[in-house]
């Protein structure tokens, strides 16, 4: 048995093979999860892509609409999952992010507060808006796991979303104070650069991923999201049981380094 049987889990963010939620959804079926998955604002993508997430014919994961901006879609959110038979969620992946070009690519004191708004309200806000939504459902306790890039520092061209990030983090240790008491565990992923579609979106992307491999004692391979995918998995799993609020760092140990080991 794996350390997922049977565990209903909502995984946002599949949008291409490469992601790290593509993997991360995968991984926890393999250890025996139950999948819905959630897109915007393309559905008939992710769609696609579930097709390679089926274990044999009529078992593609379902996916559901789902803009973690809009009060209407996380309403209807419960609904929707229990016309798939869901009467429970165990876990919830959050994958989302997203900043306007004006706020990467070292624009910082250039971006408009709109554009800020807009990275705050779908990177950091939605953590909280998506959970809530779950609440219903997650009566028996469960697990939320999110991504993050480390905030304690200033990362080049990454800027505004640097800032969402740090939010982000901030944000999950609310959730945890407020929600243990329900059963409820919630932890981010503090995931090394990986060339995925979003990160290749940000200009000057390189910046970040320059020297990272000579500066983790573990090595680092920026097309590698096993390593972040089996963290997010097992943090999903009951092996944790009694750890909230924290971040777990899989980036080779650069966080830990001072100065370059290569």
């Amino acid at each position: 048995m794996g350390i997922l049987e049977s565990e209903n889990i909502l995984v946002t963010g599949v949008l291409t093979e490469a992601s790290i939620a593509f993997h991360t959804a995968k991984y926890a079926q393999e250890q025996g999860a139950n999948l819905v998955l959630t897109a915007f604002p393309r559905p008939t993508l992710t769609e696609r892509i579930a097709k390679r997430l089926a274990s044999g014919p009529g078992d593609v994961p379902p996916v559901i609409e789902l803009d973690v901006t809009d009060g209407e879609h996380l309403s209807g959110l419960e609904a929707q999952l229990r016309a798939h038979g869901w009467d429970r969620i165990d876990g919830v992946v959050h994958s989302i992010s997203f900043a306007p070009q004006n706020a990467l690519g070292g624009n910082f004191l250039d971006t408009t507060w709109e554009d800020v708004a807009t990275a705050v309200h779908i990177s950091t806000y939605s953590l909280k808006s998506l959970t809530v939504a779950c609440l219903p459902l997650m009566k028996e306790g469960g697990s939320i796991v999110g991504l993050t890039f480390d905030a304690r520092a200033a990362w080049p061209v990454y800027d505004w979303m640097g800032v969402a990030k740090a939010e982000l983090e901030s944000c999950n240790r609310y959730l945890a104070r407020y929600l243990g008491r329900q059963g409820i565990r919630c932890n981010l992923v503090a995931a090394g650069p990986i060339r995925t579609m979003a990160a290749t979106s940000i200009p000057g992307f390189d910046g970040i991923t320059d020297g990272w491999d000579r500066s983790a004692p573990l090595g680092w391979d920026v097309t590698d999201v096993v390593p972040n995918a089996k963290a997010m998995a097992a943090l999903l799993s009951d092996w944790f049981p009694a750890t909230t609020g924290e971040i777990i760092h899989v980036d080779g140990g650069v966080h830990a380094m001072g100065g370059q080991i290569g």
